[in-house]
């Protein structure tokens, strides 16, 4: 996988930082500190999420709680806010 810049980019993560992959990202602006960013799949990559179904995921947190994550194939269902929204509400309430 790797990090694609997108239409609303605003914010290179880890930019300066030759240990990290530089992250485009969008950077929300809101109380939660969200953020959107969005990997490109190799055909290899999507073959075999096609097959097996699954996405291996790694934060690293530094020993901090892992941050909320949200993962999704449909751009429109992060960037309408109604349905965000809703689901960083759901996220809330499951503490």
């Amino acid at each position: 996988m790797k990090p694609i810049e997108f239409k609303g980019t605003n914010v290179i993560i880890a930019k300066d930082q030759p240990e990290y992959t530089p992250l485009p990202a969008y950077k929300v602006g809101d109380d939660k500190g969200t953020i959107v960013f969005c990997e490109s799949l190799s055909i290899r990559e999507r073959i075999k999420i096609l097959f097996t179904g699954k996405l291996w995921c790694s934060f690293l947190t530094f020993n901090k709680p892992v941050p909320p994550s949200f993962f999704t194939v449909d751009k429109w269902v992060i960037f309408n806010k109604k349905i965000f929204k809703s689901y960083l509400e759901r996220m809330k309430g499951d503490k």
